[in-house]
């Protein structure tokens, strides 16, 4: 089992606490029901104390010289929030069902994005275990649960976690985390966690009273950046990246998506985004560990591959621009970032074909320019989707897609995404056309809640979906009540069996298509909402894709007599796609027998 420098460590003199505390000479150790204990200061700002009697269950704090009592930053567990004390949890006390575990290749993904507070009624690992054979039926092979950061307050979103080793517990312990991801095993899941490197949240962060967490050299969204670079920067950067390991090791997760990299700063020798994916890789070793990232700068140079296709740093970057185009073409919608997608469908076209849209060219709305060539990656570089928690959730109402769209263009978009080389990920309840909102929610006292108002209507006010006069407040509890999914709605869906079938044949003939298959090997033509796309994907095999996506019919781009049709959504008669036509075929490629 890795070991790490951070937490409480079970050793046969008893149970060593560690606090790396570089500000101050003297620090001291509370457990409940004790007196303090003096820690010994050693080299580099570490204090250590050593406890015979100490074991699982113990509840424990720090104590700084001015008498400011600290949970521990990397406490495994947080029975009574973030501000209460800290939990000895012995981790290796838990027996793992799926022993054998490797994981799944990364061509055979069909990611499933979660929150744990939202997805079942409970809010729980334990219930959300339920579940799962309901994913599996559906052809999921992969959760990617939202940040679990112990974060302060009764709901949050997850990005505002002040302690990364702590899975909430408002969503149960660290032992039934270990159930979930051992349930998901057994049933053939890989299990993704959201992490969060770029930021702390704003209430419960103790670290900048001991520890140079902070530096003025890099200015974020969230202020001050995170000292990846500085004075002190060596033990934070530890922090962070024995946090990853710690994820992988112990609790046997498959890989992460990096929320905003392109917040994470750091003048360094070796990023620490580099140093992350290098040691990750090698804590994981044999097992198959896939590294996703969030990058609004869209820096194709962190998708590299190596001479035989491997992923140098990053499996894949969530693709934000195949969302725009398809949203776009979906609802109608131009306002907001939105209109820089507005156009005929040949930005989706470049979109499927080459992974983002913008590759350096200037974008009206954003103001400026965007995105780095990224035609030379296999399409597998890129996760895309028609729904996630941002896309919704930065909406003044949380409405999803589903809630003002027609159900044929829906359909369209939906088999369009589902069949494509790039990797699938849905939100949760999209699979039957959950109409539920996800609303941005969080919990804190009310001086930071008001501020939290306002910074989103600020936010907001410049968004898709805004409207000043019914902005939900993000702070009240009704808004985190409403996020959570109806189950029972599930059974009346015409959806459901509509996104099975997508994603059986997904599985069927497309998996086998992605296993090697290079980039650069795509075209896309298209003439007003009609598209033509073609993918040579393994054995010489050309995935085609032909669309109409207006609700008026339009002519077929050029002859499509060849292959074999694998799927068919709508119609074609004498050259005509009918309104919202969605055709899937495969062919050799020229010169193949």
């Amino acid at each position: 089992m890795t070991k790490t420098m951070f937490g409480p460590a079970f050793t046969e003199d008893g149970v060593l606490f560690r606090l790396w505390a570089p500000l101050h000479e003297n620090v001291f150790l509370k457990i409940e029901g004790s007196d303090l204990r003096p820690m010994q200061a050693v080299e580099d700002g570490w204090h250590r104390c050593t406890v015979a009697d100490a074991g699982p269950g113990v509840h424990y704090r720090f104590v700084l010289p001015d008498g400011l009592e600290i949970p521990d930053p990397a406490s495994r567990f947080q029975p009574r929030d973030v501000h209460g004390p800290s939990e000895v949890v012995d981790l290796a006390a838990y027996r793992w069902h799926e022993s054998q575990w490797t994981g799944r290749p990364w061509e055979e993904m069909v990611i499933y994005e979660l929150h744990v507070g939202c997805f079942t009624p409970q809010g729980t690992f334990e219930a959300a275990i339920e579940r799962l054979d309901h994913l599996r039926e559906l052809g999921v092979t992969a959760l990617q649960i939202m940040p679990l950061s112990d974060f302060p307050g009764r709901y949050n979103w997850g990005y505002d976690g002040v302690l990364p080793y702590a899975p909430d517990s408002s969503y149960g312990r660290p032992e039934d985390l270990m159930a979930l991801v051992d349930a998901a095993h057994e049933r053939g899941i890989s299990v993704f966690l959201d992490a969060v490197y770029n930021h702390f949240g704003p209430d419960g962060n103790y670290m900048p009273s001991y520890a140079p967490l902070f530096t003025d050299h890099h200015k974020t969204a969230w202020g001050n950046g995170i000292n990846y670079d500085s004075d002190g920067s060596e033990m934070i950067r530890e922090f962070i990246i024995e946090n990853a390991i710690y994820w992988i090791s112990q609790f046997r997760l498959d890989g992460f998506r990096f929320d905003a990299v392109h917040a994470i700063k750091d003048d360094s020798a070796e990023h620490l985004l580099h140093a992350l994916a290098r040691r990750v890789r090698a804590a994981a070793g044999d097992r198959h560990v896939h590294l996703i990232v969030e990058n609004e700068e869209n820096d194709s140079e962190l998708l590299k591959r190596d001479a035989d296709g491997k992923a140098r740093l990053f499996t894949a970057q969530w693709n934000d621009d195949v969302h725009h185009v398809l949203h776009v073409a979906a609802t109608g919608e131009t306002f907001g970032y939105y209109a820089d997608y507005v156009g005929d469908a040949g930005k989706l076209g470049r979109a499927l074909a080459e992974g983002f849209v913008f590759q350096g060219e200037h974008m009206p709305y954003r103001g400026g320019s965007r995105g780095s060539p990224s035609g030379h990656l296999p399409p597998t570089a890129f996760v895309s989707f028609i729904q996630n928690h941002d896309q919704i959730g930065n909406r003044a109402l949380g409405d999803r897609i589903m809630a003002a769209s027609p159900t044929d263009a829906v359909k369209a978009i939906t088999s369009i995404y589902l069949l494509a080389p790039q990797i699938p990920m849905l939100f949760m309840g999209e699979e039957w056309g959950a109409r539920e909102p996800f609303p941005f929610f969080c919990d804190f006292g009310e001086e930071l809640n008001e501020k939290v108002r306002q910074g989103r209507r600020k936010e907001l006010s410049r968004l898709p979906g805004f409207d000043a006069g019914e902005l939900l407040d993000p702070t009240a509890p009704a808004t985190f009540a409403a996020a959570k999914l109806d189950w029972s709605k599930r059974a009346s869906s015409e959806m459901l069996e509509f996104y099975r079938v997508l994603l059986a044949l997904r599985h069927q003939r497309i998996v086998p298509l992605l296993k090697g298959a290079g980039g650069g090997n795509a075209s896309y033509r298209s003439a007003g909402a009609t598209l033509a796309v073609d993918w040579t994907l393994a054995g010489g095999r050309r995935l085609c894709l032909d669309a109409n996506l207006a609700s008026e019919a339009a002519p077929l781009l050029g002859r499509r007599d060849e292959g074999e049709t694998i799927f068919r959504l709508g119609g074609s008669d004498g050259g005509q796609l009918a309104a919202w036509t969605v055709i899937w075929s495969i062919a050799r490629s020229e010169g193949l027998a």
